[in-house]
C-alpha cells in the first residue's frame, strides 16, 4: 500500500466553523464532532501537515445565502453580493477568529503551531507539528492608513486577500456566477495599490483569489512578489466567475506563482453546481490543466475545507490518501506528487515570506 504523503493546503475555513460554534470548539478541535472536513484527529490520520487557516468576517446576509457553500445545484446563477463591512464592525470577528486560532495552538499538547516564517514551518513538518499561516480572506478589519496591517503582521498575519468578492476600500472581487467571467467591476484603489506595496514590504503573501480580473491586473503591476491563488481552478473547464483565465494562469507562471487546486464541486465541475457526486476525472482534468500552463513546480493544493461542498469522493481531510492514489493511478509519479502535495508550497513560502 503507498504511504500517505505529507499535505499542506492552501486554503480552509475552519476557524469560521468554531466562531459559529464557540460552545463546542474543544470538542471540534481536539477531538472531533463528525461533522465538517477538519479537526486535529482526522488531520493526523490525513497527514495533513500544515495549512493557510483563514480569518474571514461573514455578514449576517452572507451566512444564510451568500457562502460558496450555498451555490445553487443547478446554473446558471448570479448571486447577489453583500454590501461592503465597516472596519469597526469587522475588528470583533477578526479578534475573535485570530484568538481562536491561538487557542487551537495552546491546547492542542504541542500538535500545532502557529508559524511566522517558512524556517518555522519546515522545522514543524519534520517534527510531526502541524503547521499553521494565518491567512486573512478579506481585508476589512485593516483601515486605510495601514497601521492595522502592521499590527496584524506583529500577531503572525502572514497571507492577504485584499477582498472575498464583496467589496472593500481595497478592491473589488468576483461575484457567484455562473457562467461568469473574472472580468467584472473596477480593479484596486488607490489604498488597495498602497496595501499591496506594504504587503511586500513586509513580506506578507498576496492571495489572488477572490479578487477580480482587473484587480489580478493591478497586483501584477505592482507586486515584486510571485502571484499566488490559494484556492482557484482552470476556467476553461468550469467557467465559474471564482475561477482562472489562461492568461491569468500565464502571468502567474511568468511571475514564478503559485495556484492550489480548490476542492469545491462548484468549481470544478463543467456544469457549474455543487452536486458532490463527482468522479476523479473532473479533478485531473484541472490539474492537468494547471499542470500545463504552470509546469510542475507552481502547481498545490488548496482544499477550501469546512468553507464549500467538496466531492465525496474526498469527503474530509481522511480522503487526502484517496486524492493521491487518483493522482497515481492518473500517471504522475511520485516526485510529482510530492511537489504538488507539499513541497511546491514550501518552496513558495521561501519565495515569499
Amino acid at each position: 500500500m503507498p504511504e500517505i504523503l505529507p499535505v499542506f493546503d492552501g486554503h480552509n475555513d475552519f476557524l469560521l466553523r468554531l466562531l459559529e460554534n464557540p460552545k463546542d470548539k474543544a470538542k471540534i478541535w481536539l477531538k472531533g464532532d463528525g461533522k465538517g472536513h477538519l479537526d486535529l484527529p482526522r488531520m493526523k490520520l490525513g497527514n495533513f501537515v500544515g495549512g493557510f487557516f483563514a480569518i474571514y468576517i461573514p455578514a449576517e446576509t452572507t451566512k444564510k445565502a451568500l457562502n460558496a457553500s450555498n451555490v445553487p445545484d443547478s446554473s446558471p446563477y448570479d448571486l447577489q453580493l453583500p454590501p461592503e463591512i465597516e472596519r469597526v464592525s469587522a475588528l470583533p470577528t477578526a479578534i475573535a477568529m485570530a484568538s481562536d486560532l491561538i487557542w487551537m495552538e495552546r491546547v492542542s499538547n504541542g500538535q500545532f503551531k502557529v508559524c511566522k516564517s517558512a524556517s518555522d514551518i519546515r522545522e514543524c513538518i519534520s517534527n510531526g507539528i502541524i503547521a499553521a499561516i494565518m491567512h486573512m480572506e478579506g481585508a476589512e478589519p485593516i483601515g486605510e492608513n495601514l497601521d492595522d496591517l502592521h499590527l496584524w503582521h506583529l500577531m503572525g498575519l502572514r497571507s492577504l486577500g485584499p477582498v472575498w468578492s464583496r467589496p472593500t476600500i481595497f478592491g473589488n472581487g468576483v461575484p457567484f456566477r455562473f457562467p461568469g467571467s473574472p472580468d467584472t467591476g473596477d480593479g484596486l484603489t488607490e489604498a488597495g495599490k498602497a496595501l499591496i506595496s506594504e504587503c511586500n514590504s513586509l513580506k506578507i503573501m498576496v492571495d489572488l483569489s477572490h479578487l477580480n480580473e482587473k484587480g489580478f491586473n493591478d497586483v501584477a503591476r505592482i507586486s515584486s512578489a510571485p502571484l499566488v491563488a490559494t484556492h482557484s481552478n482552470a476556467h476553461v473547464i468550469c467557467g465559474s466567475s471564482r475561477n482562472l483565465t489562461n492568461r491569468q494562469l500565464d502571468m502567474i507562471a511568468e511571475s514564478n506563482g503559485m495556484v492550489g487546486l480548490n476542492y469545491g464541486c462548484g468549481f470544478l465541475r463543467p456544469d457549474g453546481s455543487k452536486n458532490p457526486n463527482i468522479g476523479w476525472d473532473i479533478i485531473m482534468r484541472h490539474l492537468d490543466h494547471l499542470l500545463l500552463h504552470l509546469g510542475e513546480n507552481r502547481v498545490g493544493l488548496g482544499s477550501d475545507f469546512d468553507g464549500t461542498t467538496i466531492p465525496d469522493v474526498i469527503g474530509n481531510v481522511t480522503g487526502l490518501s484517496s486524492l493521491q492514489d487518483a493522482m497515481r493511478a492518473h500517471g504522475y509519479g511520485k516526485d510529482l506528487l510530492k511537489k504538488i502535495c507539499y513541497k511546491n508550497w514550501l518552496n513558495l513560502l521561501e519565495r515569499t515570506l
